[in-house]
């Protein structure tokens, strides 16, 4: 009989540099992996089977599904947030009913946002006015995509439970073998067999499905969490808790999809070139977003096990660091970006007038990737210390309304897809400011311990 055993691992001593980058490393390997399947659907789809298909995987149908893995990834962050607190804290019977509850979460919800998702994709795609060349196609990537709903988010969830508790090599294995399976189902399904973007749907919602199965094993075996699939249920008062931390979460990582919702429906308005340029690029520049994401969520595990731990000097050292290492890395990948670009989009399609227009995008904005990079450090250590509300509302003000005014305001003007653009850096730069503000203020440490 196999004995259980923990991975887990606590980051509340020892150099901050050092633990910061050891964990933070595998969630970056994880997360690269993931996009690797996502770009190699995109590939294969870009290139057997054409443009059009290319823009429908992309585009609008990209962003709703953006919109709900995003609230339920920031929803999930309450449970997280707890579990982190609970493990820097030494509280195993705690983090066990903790653990119970997060999984009950996903599941429920996964039924949930399966059935509507299955529901409300024609009038979504409809909403934001995709153009009718690719809106059957998008139809049918949207409605298989959610038959993968449920696998996705418990996967999701207990890949956060595992980060929470410092594991986070367990999540990287399980979404490098995911990734792979992933990749030979796409050149099975799509190349071979001819399935179409109904074969890169399919691809996707197996390997999730593999994702979720081995997760689950994961926590099992694993003795800090005293984990039973037969167990499943929720405790009242943590469940409360976490819908309490995790509810504005969603909320804000929401608000981001919400807001490139109309944006999406501007970029339609210039045709199906400017489409297929848009998804590419999003493909492209997804690589700087997963590595400052992966970082936001090894600086909320670090400040959230900190915090537990009542080491707030820690959490601002490492906050600090934080900020020092991601500015280096949002100079890189702009360097990176501007070197290379013309290559990679050339991976996604051939069309001459998709890669103008696609570059014409990733030179605008990739300089601006700096003035984003606080907003992920800042909000990630005020979440970790259990103060979600007051991000919400600073990116709901600072994201989503602000940039409704520009493009109801300005694109009017001036109708060029750089000035609907533009929107995105005007609004980065007034949110980190906010964010800066408020995390000197100190605020964000007068809240009610999560864990009490």
């Amino acid at each position: 009989m196999i004995q259980p055993r923990t991975d887990t691992v606590s980051i509340t001593e020892g150099p901050i540099w050092k633990g910061l980058l050891a964990f933070f490393f595998p969630i970056l390997l994880g997360t690269f992996f993931q996009q690797l399947y996502n770009t190699v659907d995109a590939v294969v789809v870009g290139n057997f089977i054409g443009k059009e298909a290319l823009a429908a995987a992309g585009g609008g149908t990209a962003i709703y599904i953006n919109l709900l893995v995003g609230f339920f990834t920031g929803l999930s962050a309450g449970s997280t947030i707890i579990i982190s607190q609970f493990f820097g804290a030494g509280r195993k019977r705690e983090l066990a009913a903790a653990v119970r509850t997060a999984i009950w979460i996903s599941v429920v919800l996964g039924i949930f946002m399966t059935a509507a998702g299955l529901i409300l994709s024609r009038p979504a795609l409809l909403v934001i006015e995709t153009p009718q060349p690719v809106f059957d196609d998008s139809l049918l990537y949207l409605r298989i995509y959610f038959i993968g709903i449920l696998p996705m988010f418990i996967y999701n969830m207990g890949a956060g439970v595992l980060r929470a508790a410092g594991d986070s090599k367990s999540p990287f294995t399980v979404l490098v073998a995911g990734c792979f399976i992933n990749i030979v189902l796409d050149l099975l399904f799509v190349p071979v067999l001819k399935l179409g973007i109904a074969g890169a749907a399919w691809a996707t919602v197996i390997s999730q499905t593999f994702c979720m199965a081995v997760i689950i094993k994961k926590l099992h075996r694993n003795s800090s969490f005293d984990f039973r699939i037969t167990n499943i249920k929720p405790e009242t008062n943590l469940l409360n808790k976490m819908m309490r931390l995790g509810l504005p979460t969603g909320i804000q990582s929401s608000l981001y999809t919400i807001s490139n919702l109309i944006i999406q429906s501007n970029v339609n308005s210039f045709g199906t070139d400017m489409i297929a340029a848009v998804a590419a690029y999003g493909r492209i520049d997804a690589f700087f977003w997963m590595t400052i994401s992966s970082f936001g969520t090894a600086i909320t595990t670090f400040a959230g096990q900190n915090y537990g731990a009542h080491l707030i000097s820690r959490i601002k050292k490492g906050t600090a660091e934080g900020l020092l290492m991601m500015g280096a890395v949002s100079v890189f990948y702009t360097v990176l970006f501007y070197s290379t670009g013309k290559y990679i989009f050339r991976l996604f399609t051939a069309d001459a007038a998709v890669i103008e227009e696609g570059m014409n995008i990733l030179r605008f904005l990739s300089p601006f990737f700096i003035v984003y990079m606080p907003i992920e450090v800042l909000s990630g250590t005020i979440h970790g210390a259990g103060d979600t509300f007051r991000p919400m509302i600073i990116t709901m003000l600072g994201v989503c309304v602000l940039r409704i005014v520009w493009l109801f305001a300005a694109v009017p003007l001036h109708r060029t897809i750089n000035t609907v653009l533009a929107c995105y850096p005007v609004t980065w730069i007034a949110t980190s400011i906010a964010f800066f503000i408020y995390y000197a203020s100190n605020a964000w440490l007068k809240e009610t311990d999560a864990i009490k």
